[in-house]
């Protein structure tokens, strides 16, 4: 006799049941594995829902402190690092990443400004020699090369999306200024404060409660050769240099690595708690993280385009502000035009809406095909503003 399903299971303030109903929805009708959603609205959580199965066996429920990992919905929190300290004196967004990184200036990079890599507008989408998974893993060796390569575009033109590189970039500039690698400063001076449970990285004592990511469906050769016959070497560098996917995440060394683009790891909850600091205009909760200046400037739009690396899978132009993706008019993270957040690789998102002091934190374990707006972020999404 098969094992029953397990249900959507947390708490659900009565006036966000659409969100529920959305949810429940993407288990029967998106396919959906493992999962869970959180809503905070002015820093008190009106939504913490989860439910399926934490493996691709399914023999380990989703529980209410399952961990996952959010790819790159960890660029939010990362972002976060450089603005708390720009929110310091600190870091000047406007001064060249040379003034803090000497060695970047190589290769004709001395007028990058510490906002073009916030902006994905530093033209180091990827790198050009060829990059190992487990080179990628080495900080001194990928930070190096990143330092002494030479751009794809000219810097500030245009955005192209740096896929694992803005972890580094951004990292790099975080910890020459703090003396901290992003995953020790968003827990010393956020997480931590907090009782946020989200990690970059996982500590070895939480693997036991880490979810099994699930590749999405694979293309076959045919396929996968036309999509990458579409590529610039700038996507191409971005997106297959190296080639991560699920098995690369749920191993013990992606876990133990500093990816701080890709290898959060975190709850819906938490995510939603992270999100809600911008979303709440710097403050959490009652904690004050950021000055209300601070964090309207991490929304602050650096111009829209096509996107030199994500262009051919985007339906129309986007634009990025300060670390975190606008919704505009394609709406990816609501009708608000003027709401942020980011999606990461296969579904998960964070949304941050200052308007309506709202924020929503997705993470699954099923990864979709798509780039972004996957249809159970959007189904969430849609939902959620439903109900306000």
């Amino acid at each position: 006799m098969a094992e029953r399903e397990p249900g959507v299971v947390g708490y659900c303030d009565e006036r966000f049941a659409a969100v529920r109903t959305a949810f429940e929805e993407n288990f029967r009708e998106r396919g959906e594995l493992g999962a869970a959603v959180a809503v905070s609205v002015g820093g008190e959580v009106m939504v913490d829902l989860w439910g399926g199965w934490a493996d691709a066996d399914r023999t380990r429920p989703w529980e209410r402190d399952t961990l996952v990992n959010v790819w790159s919905t960890t660029k939010g929190p990362t972002a976060l690092c450089a603005h708390i300290l720009a929110d310091r004196g600190l870091l000047d967004l406007d001064a060249p990443v040379a003034k803090y990184w000497p060695e970047f200036a190589a290769a004709g990079k001395e007028e990058v400004l510490v906002r073009h890599l916030l902006s994905h507008r530093a033209g180091l989408s990827g790198l050009r020699e060829p990059h190992s998974v487990e080179q990628l893993y080495d900080w001194e060796f990928t930070t190096g090369r990143l330092a002494a390569t030479e751009p794809w575009w000219e810097p500030g033109t245009a955005s192209g999306y740096h896929a694992f590189t803005y972890g580094f970039l951004v990292g790099e500039v975080v910890r020459r200024v703090s003396g901290q690698l992003p995953g020790a400063f968003l827990a010393h001076e956020v997480t931590g404060p907090l009782g946020i449970d989200f990690t970059i990285g996982l500590p070895e004592q939480d693997a036991g409660r880490a979810a099994e990511l699930v590749h999405p469906p694979v293309a076959s050769s045919s396929e996968q050769a036309a999509i990458f016959s579409q590529l610039t070497p700038a996507a191409l560098a971005a997106l297959a240099n190296p080639v991560v996917g699920a098995d690369e995440a749920n191993s013990p060394a992606w876990r133990a690595a500093e990816i701080p683009a890709a290898n959060g790891h975190g709850t819906a909850r938490a995510v939603a708690a992270l999100y809600g600091i911008f979303a709440g205009r710097g403050t959490y909760a009652g904690r004050s993280v950021l000055s209300p200046e601070a964090a309207e400037r991490v929304r602050e739009g650096q111009g829209s385009c096509r996107d030199l690396v994500l262009g051919a899978g985007l339906d129309a132009e986007t634009e990025i502000g300060l670390g975190l993706w606008l919704s505009g008019d394609n709406g990816s993270y609501g009708p608000n035009p003027r709401a942020f957040g980011h999606d990461g690789f296969g579904g998960s998102c964070g949304l941050a809406d200052p308007e309506t002091g709202v924020s929503l934190g997705y993470a699954m374990n099923r990864m979709g095909p798509q780039i972004a707006n996957d249809p159970r972020k959007m189904a969430l999404i849609e939902a959620l503003y439903s109900a306000l």
